[in-house]
């Protein structure tokens, strides 16, 4: 990754223990607005928003959930989809996993994620690429955080889930309470209260559910 993307992630963020998941390190945003209109550059609504600068609260849960749950990865290859800082890729590590492959469509997330994992301590391989029109390759488990936040990317999610899930992998989601996760599709694995950015959420904590997806639901989009 560019060393452009890797020095303007360790300018604009300030490495400091997760809110919800202590044991895990990440450099985060002490400002979101700034840092978000900063990466949009001359008002370019085409660059991602810098989502790998904050630890979402989905992205937080599912962290909590496979530390306090390492049975769900230990030993086995993880995909961690829209991994944002990596958080939930690091924990998926320090639980056990064989490996962990966790992708993302914006550059200084990449950056991020590489720089959080060497932080701490945990080898991650951190890829640049949009996957939903693939599948999960040699995956035995896919993970990801707060990735039903919008119609079309809840849409292309679920396609590429049920995907992983027909194939073999088993799925978990931490959401939340977004609009567009399809609760149909999932059972309820565990709940919490996850303290968030009131700047980002307008609220200082919120509920946060694990879902694991289950692929025999009906009413799934295919």
């Amino acid at each position: 990754m560019s060393d452009i993307a890797s020095d303007f992630v360790r300018l604009h963020a300030t490495l400091a223990p997760v809110p919800f998941v202590p044991e895990v390190r990440l450099h985060q945003a002490d400002e979101p607005i700034g840092l978000w209109e900063l990466t949009e550059g001359e008002f370019r609504s085409d660059q991602p928003p810098p989502f790998w600068a904050f630890a979402w609260a989905g992205g937080q849960a599912l962290a909590r959930y496979v530390l306090d749950h390492p049975e769900v990865v230990r030993g086995r290859r993880v995909l961690d989809l829209a991994a944002g800082s990596g958080l939930v890729a690091i924990a998926a590590m320090r639980a056990g996993a064989t490996s962990v492959r966790a992708v993302e469509v914006d550059e200084r997330a990449v950056a991020a994620i590489l720089l959080n994992a060497e932080a701490n301590g945990v080898p991650v391989d951190a890829e640049l690429a949009d996957l939903l029109d693939g599948d999960a390759g040699d995956a035995e488990v896919v993970l990801a955080g707060d990735v039903f936040y919008s119609d079309a990317m809840a849409r292309r999610m679920l396609r590429f889930q049920l995907r992983a899930a027909r194939a073999g992998a088993r799925v978990l989601v931490g959401d939340p309470g977004r609009a567009f996760l399809p609760r149909e599709r999932f059972r309820e694995l565990a709940v919490y209260e996850v303290p968030v950015p009131p700047a980002l959420e307008s609220v200082t904590v919120k509920q946060t559910t694990v879902w694991e997806l289950n692929p025999g639901r009906p009413g799934a989009a295919g």
